[in-house]
């Protein structure tokens, strides 16, 4: 018996249980019906673009619709001077825009991060118009910039201008005119995202350069501006893509006029496909706008070193 049981086996080793895939992929298949939707509605819409750039469609004109190959783009680049003159406003729209809005809104961040009373009332004064839809934001400009009722009046009024100027209707102020308008909307943005960024900034560094006597300007120029570049960085670049794609504003505000003065790029493809129902031809200019953000883009990022070190 004792022989036996030195010589019995060892017990078998406990059998692995076999790990079910099901939980694994559970949070795939959770998020599998929003990724479709998305690919639904901006995949689509995107492949769509690009399909109908190659192709001469037009409902209006039926006889007309088919494979017309790279001729809308050849059209673009060589016969249509109306493409180059709205390319060439669309980067001054931006340009101005962009730097006026970041320049108010890192000042009005810097007024609103300091400790006064009412900061939160300001700070809420200050944010406001963002709040305001695009639409929302061209009417009250255009009652603003009424002939009969609004500021041109009362100016005329303390003897400034004359009575029934339009600023919208002349050519020398509509440009002026429309970038006031868009920047009482932009500014916020910019203010928002600085203001942040700011509050991240610890305040040893700026007591610790007061200790070695740095000014103001010092400070703001080697603690607060070389800490907030990824924002300045990130902002001014959404703020550009947003201002070239900018067409509620302006189209509620001049309709592109007068004369086609403030008439961009997006717009000139809103009218191309609204209007004239040639969604071929504006789809081959929306590819080329795609391109050129694309492109414009990556050089500022890179050029910018967005996230890297500046050293």
């Amino acid at each position: 018996m004792a022989q036996a049981a030195a010589v019995a086996k060892p017990p078998a080793p406990p059998r692995r249980r076999r790990v079910s895939a099901t939980p694994r992929r559970l949070p795939y298949l959770l998020i599998a019906p929003a990724a479709l939707l998305m690919l639904g509605f901006i995949a689509y819409p995107v492949i769509s673009v690009f399909y109908y750039s190659l192709q001469n469609y037009n409902p209006t004109k039926p006889w007309r619709n088919g494979f017309a190959g790279f001729d809308n783009f050849v059209h673009i680049f060589t016969k249509d001077p109306q493409f180059w003159d709205t390319l060439i406003f669309s980067a001054k729209w931006v340009v101005v825009e962009v730097g006026l809005q970041l320049l108010f809104g890192l000042a009005l961040a810097l007024i609103v991060n300091q400790t006064f009373v009412g900061r939160g009332l300001g700070r809420a004064l200050v944010f406001s118009p963002w709040a305001v839809s695009g639409v929302l934001t061209s009417v009250i400009w255009v009652l603003l910039f009424n002939s009969q009722t609004g500021i041109s009046r009362y100016l005329a009024d303390l003897g400034i201008g004359a009575y029934g100027t339009s600023w919208l209707s002349d050519t020398s102020t509509v440009f002026p005119a429309a970038v006031v308008a868009d920047l009482w909307r932009g500014v916020p943005f910019f203010a928002i995202l600085i203001l942040a960024d700011l509050q991240s900034v610890s305040k040893d560094l700026y007591e610790a350069a007061e200790v070695d006597g740095a000014s103001r300007l010092k400070q703001f120029w080697h603690i607060t501006l070389p800490h907030l570049k990824d924002a300045i960085v990130l902002s001014t670049l959404l703020r550009a893509v947003w201002e070239f794609n900018n067409v509620d504003l302006l189209y509620t505000l001049t309709g592109g006029g007068p004369a086609g003065e403030t008439t961009t790029l997006p717009l000139y493809i809103a009218n191309t496909s609204v209007d004239a129902h040639n969604f071929g031809y504006a789809s081959a200019l929306t590819t080329v706008a795609f391109v050129i953000l694309l492109f414009c883009s990556i050089v500022y990022l890179r050029l910018s070193k967005f996230g890297g070190d500046d050293k």
